[in-house]
């Protein structure tokens, strides 16, 4: 199976029309990344980050035109932020007055089962994300920050939520439950919820059409592989399961995080190493992982260390690719038939080794990669399966930014009448 030229792929975001920019803003605890994007066309326009918020010194990075702007000031809070960007869109460019923009997009991590899809945001949406605090409560405050802070400054144009863990809801109910006492997990939410999702649903949309396929008609397993790293399989579009759970720290390894663990490991901690809540808590999600076992939790590093001879790097590579192999016959049996296995995210997209090394083996399945085509760098989504494999193997860049725009633009132009007049 071959990848349709672009050229003859109909763009379907053609009908929106001229809708303008969307701003898409990501609100970190201690950082806020911004990017301007065209919804139709799909480019960045322009895009930054604002590192180290609440610290003596920020670092303020912003890109436009291909000229990269740098900076270090101090940045004493998401608001002093996100005046710092719109200054630096007045000063280097484009201004956002001259960008029509059309809406903000912000990325919100828990949506917990109140959000199946994008909201147009009011206060009672506000209310209810910070009410998901408990669920996410290292990234759904910051969330909630960026967002008062957004609408206070850009108050004349609509702003949408898009959430992680939507595309996620559509999950089996034998999928999502836990079994633990079943009015335990009502009374507090207890169930898998998946993140990444905006990445996920992108690269399923996006893999049926290069292939110039019907999405209904495939089967996917599509590995987001990151400093944050999640498995999941798709059938006809719809996910059927994922490796995140309740929070992102389910699942494969990581570059902080566990993954999947025993879950008396923790009180194994807690008894006989004294370790409290917090500490278990900063252990899996910060001290663990590639982290944990290397000290290292860059890929490219921890390559370099490997390359040098270092042992505890060969052992995080090996227990890495093993949970990957898990994750990837696990998914295969849920499905039945897997069409595509499709690579995405950082390491996803730019590892070759990493990629060969979770396909090693996996032949009985149909799955394989060929070493020239595995080696090929680029943006574009490409096949790195030989010809006679059942199942294509694909690297597909993720535009985590193009979906949440696009969302965007879906959730405004519900609120519009069929007259075309917006609504309010």
């Amino acid at each position: 199976m071959s990848i349709v030229p672009e050229a003859e792929r109909p763009n379907p975001y053609s009908a929106y029309g001229a809708h303008g920019s969307v701003l898409v803003l990501n609100s970190g605890s201690s950082s806020l990344k911004y990017q301007l994007v065209n919804p139709v066309g799909g480019e960045a326009i322009a895009r930054g980050t604002i590192e180290r918020i609440g610290e003596s010194s920020g670092i303020v990075t912003h890109r436009f035109a291909g000229n990269t702007t740098e900076r270090e000031l101090e940045v004493p809070d998401h608001g002093a932020a996100l005046r710092i960007a719109l200054e630096l869109f007045e000063e280097v460019g484009p201004r956002l007055a001259d960008a029509g923009i059309y809406a903000v997009g912000h990325r919100v991590v828990h949506g917990g089962e109140l959000f199946s899809r994008p909201v147009v945001i009011d206060d009672d949406v506000v209310t209810k994300i910070h009410d998901l605090v408990p669920l996410a409560p290292l990234h759904n405050p910051a969330n909630v920050q960026g967002i008062e802070v957004a609408r206070d400054l850009l108050p004349d144009v609509p702003h949408v939520a898009v959430f992680d863990t939507a595309f996620f809801q559509s999950l089996p109910e034998h999928a999502y439950t836990y079994a633990i006492d079943r009015e335990v997990a009502r009374a507090h939410g207890v169930r898998r919820y998946g993140f990444h999702g905006t990445s996920h649903q992108y690269v399923v949309g996006k893999v049926a059409r290069v292939l110039g396929r019907r999405v209904q008609d495939l089967n996917m397993i599509v590995l987001h592989l990151g400093n944050g790293a999640s498995a999941s399989a798709v059938r006809g579009g719809v996910p059927v399961d994922t490796s995140m759970g309740l929070t992102p720290l389910e699942g494969l390894v990581m570059g902080t995080r566990s993954g999947d663990i025993d879950p008396a490991v923790v009180f194994h901690l807690a008894r006989n190493a004294g370790m409290d809540v917090d500490e278990l808590d900063t252990l899996l999600n910060k001290r663990s992982g590639l982290k944990g076992l290397a000290g290292e939790n860059d890929m490219r590093e921890l390559r370099r260390l490997i390359d040098a001879g270092d042992d505890d790097a060969r052992l995080a590579f090996d227990v890495y690719i093993h949970r990957l192999k898990k994750y990837i016959g696990a998914y295969h049996a849920v499905l039945g038939r897997v069409d595509v296995v499709a690579f995405t995210a950082g390491v996803g997209e730019n590892s070759a080794e990493v990629r060969a090394a979770v396909c090693d083996g996996l032949e009985s399945l149909g799955i394989d990669v060929d070493e020239t085509r595995n080696a090929v760098r680029g943006d574009e989504p490409r096949i790195i399966s030989p010809d006679w494999t059942s199942t294509l193997v694909m690297v597909v860049p993720t535009m985590e930014e193009l979906a949440i725009a696009r969302q965007c633009v879906e959730a405004v132009e519900g609120l519009r009448p069929a007259s075309g007049i917006t609504a309010g």
